[in-house]
């Protein structure tokens, strides 16, 4: 997979931002992952096909999944994947599909059990049912 970064530095460290071409580049002012120190922050990820176009009529769980494959993008791009995962954010707009998220999510992960919150909302962008953000390690192997 080939990426499209940047890096910055700041003091004596460096700040790479990142953006997955499987996806379409970020419309706001945001990268789709920073890593700083072997750690990534990945941005929020929202029901989006590649070409950008939301997913928001899309069931839950058919929305669930895009977000998850969007965030495996994410994770790819920086050379690291899901069992690299220190903490998981979670926001939906119906807390009643916390159930229906929880079995997907853990399908997902398999064994692996990061940190996580899940949080009920008003609304998020696009009108999406969901949306995550996460944490991960990066290193040994993966790219800085």
């Amino acid at each position: 997979m080939t990426t499209s970064s940047t890096h910055r530095t700041t003091g004596s460290s460096t700040i790479r931002l990142a953006d997955s071409t499987a996806m379409i580049t970020p419309l706001g002012h945001y990268s789709h992952v920073a890593v700083h120190n072997g750690v990534a922050h990945i941005s929020g990820q929202l029901p989006l096909h590649a070409d950008g176009t939301p997913a928001a009529t899309e069931p839950f769980g058919t929305q669930v999944r895009m977000v998850l494959h969007n965030l495996d993008n994410c994770l790819a791009t920086i050379g690291t994947d899901r069992d690299r995962l220190i903490s998981v954010t979670v926001y939906v707009t119906d807390i009643a599909q916390w159930t229906e998220f929880d079995s997907i999510y853990a399908q997902w992960l398999g064994s692996h059990r990061p940190a996580r919150a899940v949080a009920g909302v008003s609304s998020l962008h696009y009108g999406a049912a969901v949306e995550i953000q996460a944490v991960a390690a990066v290193g040994a192997g993966g790219k800085q």
